[in-house]
């Protein structure tokens, strides 16, 4: 691997969205000030304390959740996309980088975008409420497990994408709908227990669970399981994401 040529690659990704806060930085300031604003402040004063924490506590780590792994899908999926579209990405495949090094560069720089953000959103939480961390070294690794793994998913979606409708479907259709239905706005406990099972087969119901343990110490799933079962997800999407780069999957007609 090139240190050289993954330095320089993901300098260019993390400075194509760093350059334009207002499309990758104030849209996720505006949306969750709003989410703070109804849930965690109008409904919130009305439903009360939750695993006994402020229902706006509750919430805050899955919005967090949401806003990470959605930057950090859309960063490195738009990122691959555009390339193709506008055949500059041809610019990277003839470099000497390895597909190794090509694939680390685009999520690395979508990881960070994915972190960036999270950090965000608990800032616009701190507008409203405290922002407890109970368990920070759980908190660092999911963040950092999820960007990553959503970043790698990212690469898989711009490579398979035919057009930019394709992105929005991935995006708005699938990814939200799963993290709202992943026990952001509820606790599983609410649930009847056919639901709760069901819940389960969600996968963002231990991402949200994991992060709410990092920040608030509060849980219905086991951190650790969570963790080794979402790393090893990980591991397997990146080995995906190298296949289909040295297969050049995408990249080439």
């Amino acid at each position: 691997m090139s240190l050289v040529g993954l330095k320089t690659l993901t300098r260019r990704e993390i400075l194509r969205f760093v350059r334009r806060p207002y499309n990758t930085f104030l849209p996720p300031i505006i949306t969750n000030a709003l989410y703070f604003s109804v849930f965690g402040v109008i409904l919130g004063s009305r439903i009360g304390a939750i695993a006994g924490v402020s229902y706006i506590q509750f919430v805050l780590p899955g919005l967090v959740v949401l806003g990470a792994i959605s930057d950090a899908f859309e960063n490195a999926s738009f990122s691959i996309f555009h390339g193709r579209w506008n055949d500059y990405i041809d610019a990277v495949i003839v470099t000497p980088l390895s597909n190794l090094s090509m694939v680390s560069a685009y999520v690395i720089a979508s990881a960070t975008r994915g972190v960036l953000t999270a950090v965000l959103i608990v800032a616009v939480g701190l507008v409203f409420t405290a922002v407890p961390i109970s368990h920070p070294l759980y908190l660092v690794s999911f963040l950092l497990v999820i960007t990553t793994l959503f970043g790698g998913l990212g690469i898989i979606g711009g490579l398979w994408a035919d057009d930019f409708d394709y992105l929005t479907v991935m995006n708005q259709f699938i990814l939200r709908p799963l993290v709202f239905f992943g026990a952001v706005f509820y606790s599983l406990d609410v649930l009847p227990p056919l639901w709760r099972q069901i819940s389960l087969l969600n996968p963002m119901v231990y991402m949200v669970n994991g992060v709410r343990y990092g920040m608030i110490g509060v849980t219905e799933i086991d951190p650790n399981v969570s963790l080794v079962v979402l790393s090893a997800t990980t591991v397997v999407v990146l080995l995906v994401d190298y296949l289909l780069f040295k297969r050049g999957y995408g990249l080439t007609e």
